[in-house]
């Protein structure tokens, strides 16, 4: 495992190096619960079908990333998409990525890539989030039952060692909060200029089918894939179908 320092804060990241020329770089962000090790070798995966480097990082306060000393707030992934991302990808030298983001790491990648329409090359997102749904309160509610009744606080332990309890908290509180619910960024998407690559699964447990077809609604030429048996984590229930989408996906970006 590799870390750099952006921003003042040790992050921990993977890169995988590209194998045929001329390919765009793809920047993973991970879900609200993810880190660099959650997506197992889906990483390495995608390098291979594509061709193109692939760079997977945690965020602030997930991994082995050192977390952000303020408290979380409504306006998180803003200050992921606004702040870290562009900084993480200058750190790096990354010029002109495809991003690929899962949950509210597509809600991230949507919002940069409306904050800042000329940089991407394309944006693949599965099962994001654009609003907040009662059947997304819903699914939340039922994980904060389930760190309570069953060995949940351990499987994510694997992952964030001893600041687990806070990033649960820190996620489920948040989207659970009051202040959440009006929470919106429906804004950024007619500002998008890349491609588009929106997945999501028909069993999805977190959103409706609502949140993609938003953004194809709202962002020109995008492409939706919607995956049967499914749920909120596509490139794990459904590995073959995202790995050739993706592939396809930016082998029409070309070089």
């Amino acid at each position: 495992m590799k870390h750099i320092t952006v921003l003042d804060l040790k992050l921990e990241y993977r890169d995988y190096p590209a194998t045929t020329d001329n390919r765009p770089p793809i920047l993973l962000l991970h879900e609200g619960l993810g880190s660099v090790a959650m997506w197992r070798h889906f990483p390495e995966k995608l390098a291979a079908a594509t061709g193109c480097r692939v760079v997977v990082w945690s965020r602030a306060g997930y991994g082995g990333s050192e977390p952000h000393p303020e408290a979380r707030t409504p306006r998180y992934m803003h200050r992921e998409g606004e702040e870290m991302l562009p900084a993480f990808l200058a750190a790096l030298g990354i010029e002109r990525p495809v991003l690929v983001g899962h949950s509210d790491g597509g809600s991230i990648a949507l919002i940069f890539a409306g904050a800042f329409p000329d940089v991407p090359r394309g944006v693949a997102v599965m099962a994001p989030h654009e609003f907040v749904e009662d059947v997304t309160l819903a699914g939340i509610r039922e994980a904060r039952t389930a760190w309570a009744t069953t060995d949940l606080p351990t499987k994510l332990a694997r992952y964030h060692h001893e600041r687990t309890p806070l990033v649960f908290a820190d996620w489920n509180d948040t989207w659970l909060s009051p202040e959440f619910r009006d929470w919106n960024i429906e804004d950024y998407l007619p500002r998008i200029k890349c491609p588009v690559l929106a997945i999501q699964g028909e069993d999805d447990e977190y959103a409706t089918m609502h949140q993609i077809d938003v953004i194809a609604e709202q962002v020109p030429g995008s492409e939706l894939l919607k995956l049967p048996t499914c749920g909120h984590s596509p490139h794990r229930d459904q590995e073959a179908a995202v790995l050739a989408a993706l592939s396809a996906f930016i082998g029409k970006i070309g070089a």
